[in-house]
């Protein structure tokens, strides 16, 4: 996207007076209408939608195009339980229940998903080096001022500039971390390519090269390791290399188990087991573990 393109974009979203491409989610969001700057016409609003669409994926939308979402009301209470793996027997006894959004949902309200028994939530920042979640601050900053334990995730398009780019530019755009307790490392968002071949157009080294970057350069700029989303059928077919040692796994699968790991992962540390009504995630642990994921 030219720089002129992202300028528009970023007038014409400030100026928006209604929320673009919210899903309407009953309780779980807010039609709160933002100051507006100056009235949109029909056609700038239509813009901003089709840019949005053709520049913005939430989390795990890519994953549920190809592999579908199996869970159902069954699979949804499963998730809920500690499920431990073999590599640690009978030693998970709790879980915790999490969330992620994106600009889809607009205003959350964050009081609603609270009272649903929600503790920790990951929420999209950027994608690429040219797009930025224009609902971002509330999403970030409201659930972390509701009590929410809060990170921030970053979409990655490995076709179109480097790791140590992307990384920088999430960085900068609200995926750093902080020593507080309530920040989660960031996420990176690995899952198909939403505008073509599956892998980007890498080989498996390449995209292990890739991934290798954004891994380093995220660690030298906040201190941290990122948080590494991804469903196993995708990582198997694109990844050849092995970030289990530094990098927790946030897997994604809909159906009544998280299932076979991604390569040389023991265990996951979050599950992405539905997406419906909106993705919805349980941490393998107990909240001390997710308080100590955040303090590092």
């Amino acid at each position: 996207m030219s720089t002129s393109r992202r300028g528009r974009r970023t007038a014409l979203l400030s100026a928006l007076t209604v929320p673009v491409v919210a899903l309407l989610l009953g309780a779980s969001t807010e039609a709160t209408a933002a100051p507006a700057a100056s009235p949109l016409s029909a056609r700038e609003i239509n813009a901003v939608n089709t840019d949005i669409q053709a520049n913005n994926h939430a989390m795990g939308s890519q994953i549920r195009r190809v592999e579908g979402d199996q869970s159902t009301p069954e699979t949804k209470a499963a998730a809920q339980q500690p499920q431990p793996a073999a590599a640690l027997p009978n030693q998970v006894a709790a879980t915790v229940a999490g969330m992620d959004v994106a600009s889809y949902q607009g205003n959350v309200n964050w009081g609603n998903w609270w009272s649903q028994g929600k503790r920790f939530v990951w929420t999209k920042a950027t994608e690429s080096t040219s797009y930025t979640n224009p609902y971002f601050a509330q999403q970030y900053n409201g659930s972390y001022n509701q009590g929410f334990i809060r990170g921030a995730y970053h979409f990655a398009t490995p076709n179109t500039s480097s790791g140590a780019a992307q990384a920088t530019y999430f960085v900068a755009h609200g995926g750093g971390w902080s020593a507080d307790g309530k920040t989660l490392p960031g996420a990176l968002d690995m899952e198909y390519n939403p505008y073509g071949a599956t892998c980007y157009g890498l080989s498996k080294a390449s995209m292990t090269a890739w991934i290798k970057d954004f891994h380093d350069t995220y660690h030298a700029k906040t201190g941290r390791w990122p948080v590494i989303y991804t469903s196993t059928n995708w990582w198997n077919q694109c990844v050849s290399g092995d970030f289990s040692s530094t990098a927790p796994l946030w897997v994604a699968r809909y159906a009544s188990s998280a299932g076979t790991l991604p390569y040389n992962w023991g265990y996951y540390t979050v599950w992405q087991y539905t997406s419906s009504p909106l993705d919805q995630d349980t941490f393998n642990g107990a909240y001390d573990r997710l308080q100590a994921l955040a303090n590092g």
